[in-house]
C-alpha cells in the first residue's frame, strides 16, 4: 500500500531519526573498555543504516525507471479526484480484509533502541573476542608467533621477546623473505585488520590501507622504505613506477612530466614505452579508465628472455615490502594495547596457579562492584589509566618518571613520556630506522644521543679512532735483516733496494 512519494517521506524520516540518534549516542558518556566499543559499535550500525537510506533515497529520486514522475502526473493531472478515490477505496479495501491490523509507528522503534542502551549493563557484548583479548584489552598473537617461529632461517624467540619485535621487519634477512614469510605477514595482518575493526568500529581501514600504500611507493621507488634500501632496489628498476591517471583530463598534462616519469609509468604497466613525449603521453593516457585486457595486445612491450622472470619475482618483492607498510601501520594503531598486553603476559608468567586464581576472584569482584558505578573516573591531574580503565596513583606516576619528556630528533622529534619508555625506544624501529638514515649503526655508542648533530660528530670521531688504531703494515711490520737487527717493513725494503743487506 506505500507509494513511492510515500517511501520517500519515510526514508526522510529515518534519516533524520537516525541523525538525532547519532546525536544522542556521541553525547553519551562511556567508560574506556567494554562501554566505549560498545557505544561504537552503535553508533557504527546506525552509521550504515543512515547510508543504507541515503542510497534508497537516491535511487528514487533518480527515477530511472519514471514511476516517480508517473504518480506525481498522477496526483497533478485532470482526474485528481479520480485518483484520490481510487486510493481511498484501496485504503478502505485494506482495512476491512485486515480489521486488525496495528500500525507501529517508527518513534516507537528509536525509543525501544534508547531504552536497551539504557538497559545495557557491563556483560553486554556488541562483538566477540577471545578470553586472552579480554574484550579489548590485550592481544592474541599466540598463532601469529607460532607461525612465525615455523619459518625457516629465522631466530626462534619466545612470546614476549616476539610482542616487542613482531614488527622489526627490516631485521629479517632479505633471503628469507619467501613465500612462507608472505603468508606469515598475510596471517598477520588479517588478524590485526580484524582486531582494529573490532575495537575501532568507527576506523577506516581500506582508508588507511590506501594511505599506506600511497606512502609506500613514493618511499619504496626512493629507496627509503626500512628494510629494503636503494642499492638492493636495482632489479626493481625496470618494472616502473605506477601513476594515478584519475588527477589528468587530457594527454597534454600527462606531457608535463616528462619522459622519464611517463616511461615508468608505461614500464609499470609492461606497455611500449619508446617514442616521443607526446607519443608516450598519448599512448599511457588511451589507458585510463580500462583494464590491461581491454588494451590493444599490440601496445604492449615483448618481453625478452629472463626478464619476465625478474619482472615477476620484483613483483613479489614489491608485494612483500607493501605488506610490511601495513604492518607498521597497524601496530602502531595497536600500540596501546600491545604495551598492556606485553605486561599482562609478564604479570602472568611471574604467578602461580593459586595467585591466577585469586587474581580472577579479584577481577570478577571487582566487576560486581562497577555495574553500580557508571561515573566516569575522577581525574584532575590528567593521569594515565591503568589496565583497569582508571587513572594510575600519582605516586606512581612520579615514581615512573612519566611526568618527564624526553625528544628524540634522531625519530623526527618524537616525545616519550618516562625514562622507560625512552631507553626503549632506542632499540625500536623507529630510532633504528632514524640512524639508517644517517648512516649510522645503531650501536652501543651512541646510547642516550638523541640529536642529529650530535649523533654524526661522535661518528665522525669514532671514524677518525679506528682510523689511528688501525694496523699499518709498513710501519709495525717487522723483518729481521742478516745481521740480527729487526726493522720495520719500509726500512728493510729501503736497505734491500740498496744492497746493505
Amino acid at each position: 500500500m506505500e507509494t513511492l512519494l510515500e517511501q520517500q517521506r519515510r526514508y526522510h524520516e529515518e534519516r533524520e531519526r537516525l541523525m538525532d540518534a547519532m546525536t544522542k549516542e556521541t553525547l553519551f558518556s562511556a567508560k574506556p573498555g567494554r562501554d566505549q566499543i560498545n557505544k561504537d559499535h552503535r553508533t557504527r550500525n546506525l552509521v550504515d543504516r543512515y547510508a543504507e537510506c541515503t542510497s534508497e533515497l537516491h535511487e528514487l529520486y533518480e527515477d530511472k525507471d519514471g514511476l516517480r514522475k508517473e504518480e506525481v502526473q498522477a496526483l497533478y493531472g485532470p482526474n485528481e479526484f479520480q485518483e484520490f478515490y481510487s486510493r481511498l477505496k484501496n485504503l478502505k479495501d485494506f482495512h476491512r480484509k485486515h480489521p486488525n491490523e496495528i500500525s507501529v509507528p517508527m518513534s516507537v522503534e528509536f525509543d525501544e533502541i534508547n531504552k536497551l542502551k539504557e538497559n545495557a549493563d557491563d556483560n553486554t557484548n556488541m562483538v566477540e573476542f577471545s578470553d586472552e583479548e579480554g574484550y579489548g584489552k590485550y592481544l592474541d598473537l599466540h598463532e601469529c608467533h607460532t607461525q612465525f617461529i615455523n619459518l625457516k632461517g629465522i631466530e626462534k624467540i619466545d612470546y614476549i621477546s616476539y610482542l616487542s619485535t613482531f614488527d622489526h621487519l627490516f631485521d629479517v634477512p632479505k633471503d628469507k623473505k619467501n613465500a612462507a614469510y608472505k603468508e606469515y605477514l598475510q596471517y598477520l595482518l588479517d588478524y590485526m585488520g580484524g582486531y582494529i575493526q573490532r575495537i575501532k568500529p568507527l576506523l577506516d581501514v581500506q582508508k588507511e590501507i590506501d594511505n599506506i600504500m600511497i606512502d609506500f611507493e613514493l618511499q619504496f621507488s626512493e629507496g627509503q622504505f626500512p628494510g629494503w634500501p636503494k642499492e638492493t632496489l636495482g632489479a626493481l628498476a625496470h618494472t616502473g613506477a605506477h601513476l594515478d591517471l584519475s588527477a589528468f583530463s587530457s594527454w597534454e598534462e600527462l606531457a608535463s612530466l616528462g619522459l622519464d616519469r611517463l616511461k615508468s609509468a608505461l614500464m609499470a604497466l609492461r606497455l611500449k614505452c619508446g617514442g616521443t613525449l607526446e607519443e608516450r603521453a598519448q599512448r599511457l593516457f588511451s589507458t585510463k579508465g580500462k583494464r590491461l585486457e581491454d588494451l590493444d595486445p599490440a601496445m604492449f612491450a615483448k618481453s625478452k628472455p629472463g626478464r619476465a622472470g625478474k619482472a615477476r619475482e620484483s613483483e613479489k618483492q614489491r608485494e612483500i615490502a607493501g605488506l610490511e607498510a601495513q604492518v607498521y601501520r597497524f601496530s602502531e594503531l595497536l600500540s596501546e594495547q600491545r604495551a598492556a598486553t606485553r605486561e599482562n603476559v609478564i604479570r602472568k608468567q611471574a604467578r602461580t596457579g593459586e595467585e591466577r586464581e585469586e587474581e580472577g576472584d579479584d577481577e570478577d569482584a571487582a566487576g560486581d562492584s562497577d555495574d553500580d558505578d557508571d561515573d566516569v573516573p575522577y581525574n584532575p591531574k590528567n593521569l594515565p589509566l591503568g589496565w583497569d580503565g582508571k587513572p594510575i596513583p600519582y605516586w606512581l606516576y612520579k615514581l615512573h618518571g612519566l611526568n618527564i619528556s624526553y625528544q628524540c630528533e634522531i625519530c623526527c622529534n618524537v616525545i616519550y613520556k618516562g625514562p622507560k619508555a625512552f631507553q626503549r625506544h632506542f632499540a625500536e624501529w623507529r630510532h633504528a630506522h632514524g640512524m639508517r638514515c644517517l648512516g649510522i649503526p645503531n650501536t652501543a655508542h651512541f646510547a642516550n644521543v638523541t640529536s642529529i648533530e650530535d649523533a654524526l660528530s661522535l661518528w665522525q670521531k669514532i671514524k677518525s679512532t679506528k682510523e689511528t688504531d688501525r694496523w699499518r703494515p709498513d710501519a709495525e711490520e717487522e723483518f729481521e735483516d742478516s745481521m740480527g737487527n729487526v726493522v720495520n717493513k719500509k726500512t728493510y725494503e729501503d736497505m734491500k733496494r740498496q744492497g746493505l743487506l
